[in-house]
């Protein structure tokens, strides 16, 4: 497929995190740019304020006319759409060049030095971090986020002068396994996605194959504690790296002062004294740590890194502090698989230690939801209060018998509730929280607003 022969480029799901930063590109490039997806959201505001044509309804006689061109029209779409969409149907009736949003990443990654990010927690931290990082050094970046930088208020970076491109490589649908990289760093393998892999030893596969399409004379960093066996080559450098123990990257003298994290990081390139993380947990020092070590053997220099760390503001919904007061703390997380939910919600202990937290989740898919209904309970019991919300389906259809009441009925705390969507605000007007927290990766984002305006009278 050649670009420049390229007019018109369609997205069907264009909302997506992943869709939305490769329909930036090609808006960048003076490309057509158009698309539909199934809700508004401000992402969506945000592209057709750029000039993107979007509608929100499965209609063919809402594609705009140009794009029904199929010489001049590319038509990318998300595995998260369904296959009897009306749209997609009519462009493969009608002989359209069609790309999974995976191929065309992969094909735009090929043009320039591809750093890829893998792993099935923290890639959306280490993917934005090294992006500023890379961005705020000598070497620039273009890159694709996972999530919205808080810097750059974008998930889509362009350096045109920059040979590198940064990527967060997805392990969903196998999508990562459409990149070659020239360096890559591997975070976690834990079991997810099963309704992809059949197992957790078919998604390690999947991820030894990821490490065997690293182009000879890359290389590679990997968290030293997975339990993952590294497949061997000799045409590639192979790092570990952790917070502690003997590694080639890790943290020393790791404290906190004034309320943030200060560490000395040590490398292969040396060591790099008092960094400051805004970040909050030890496992964010992990994830720079992560970061950085990519970032050195990319060749950004540790002056460099020493000046951009402490300015790295982070991503929206990881983490997210949405209120802030002696009297009222209200954090928004995008967690949505039981590690991540244990990360979060210890991280948030550790830092309000003596204040109550609750916390309000809403599951992301059955198949998730029903393989890791125990793993789910024993994360959200660490909460001093939880209120669970019903399934957010995603692209699935419902599967009998699986509710949020298999995770609630795990759960030991007896402080808990089980409500819908719809029903919370009526349930937080009874309550006064101390520290409140939003986790989830479905539309519970939606409840930000509403739940900022219903505390901003105390």
């Amino acid at each position: 497929m050649n670009i420049k022969e390229i007019h018109n480029v369609y997205f069907l799901g264009i909302g997506g995190i992943g869709m939305s930063a490769i329909a930036r590109y090609f808006k960048t490039l003076g490309k057509n740019v158009a698309g539909y997806d199934r809700v508004s959201k401000p992402l969506t505001k945000e592209l057709i304020e750029e000039g993107i044509d979007i509608h929100f309804e499965d209609n063919i006689d809402k594609i705009p006319y140009d794009y029904r061109d199929n010489v001049y029209t590319l038509v990318v779409y998300t595995p998260a759409v369904p296959d009897d969409l009306n749209e997609l149907n009519f462009f493969r009736a009608n002989g359209f060049a069609i790309k999974k949003r995976s191929e065309v990443l992969g094909m735009l990654s090929q043009q320039k030095k591809c750093i890829a990010i893998a792993g099935t927690h923290g890639k959306t931290t280490i993917t934005t971090m090294i992006a500023h990082l890379m961005r705020q050094s000598r070497m620039g970046c273009n890159a694709f986020l996972g999530g919205i930088s808080k810097n750059y208020k974008t998930n889509y970076l362009v350096d045109k002068q920059s040979k590198y491109v940064v990527v967060e490589a997805d392990e969903f649908d196998r999508s990562f396994l459409k990149l070659n990289p020239q360096k890559a760093i591997i975070t976690a393998v834990d079991a997810d996605h099963l309704d992809i892999y059949s197992d957790q030893n078919d998604l390690k596969d999947a991820f030894k194959q990821f490490i065997n399409q690293i182009n000879p004379g890359g290389k590679l960093v990997i968290k030293a504690d997975l339990d993952f066996v590294t497949p061997q080559r000799d045409d590639i450098d192979v790092y570990t790296y952790s917070i502690h123990g003997e590694t080639d990257f890790k943290a020393e003298n790791i404290r906190i002062e004034n309320g943030l994290y200060v560490f000395d990081f040590v490398g292969v390139k040396g060591r790099i004294n008092n960094l400051t993380l805004g970040l909050p947990g030890l496992l964010n020092v992990e994830n720079a740590i992560g970061a950085i070590a990519l970032a050195t053997i990319s060749g950004v220099h540790n002056d460099e890194i020493f000046n951009a760390l402490g300015k790295f503001k982070g991503i929206k919904r990881r983490f997210d502090y949405q209120v802030h007061r002696d009297d009222f703390v209200y954090i928004d997380d995008y967690a949505h698989h039981p590690e991540e939910l244990k990360a979060s919600i210890r991280s948030t202990k550790e830092l309000f230690k003596d204040k109550k937290i609750t916390g309000i989740f809403q599951p992301h898919l059955y198949t998730r939801t029903r393989d890791f209904a125990d793993e789910f309970a024993k994360s959200l019991d660490l909460l001093d209060e939880i209120i669970l919300l019903d399934i957010y389906p995603a692209r699935e259809e419902p599967i009998a018998g699986v509710t949020s009441e298999i995770i609630f009925n795990k759960i030991e705390n007896k402080n808990k509730t089980l409500c819908s969507k719809n029903e919370l605000l009526k349930i937080l007007k009874n309550k006064k929280p101390e520290v409140l927290m939003t986790l989830g990766a479905g539309d519970i984002d939606d409840l930000i607003e509403p739940i900022k305006n219903m505390y901003s009278i105390f």
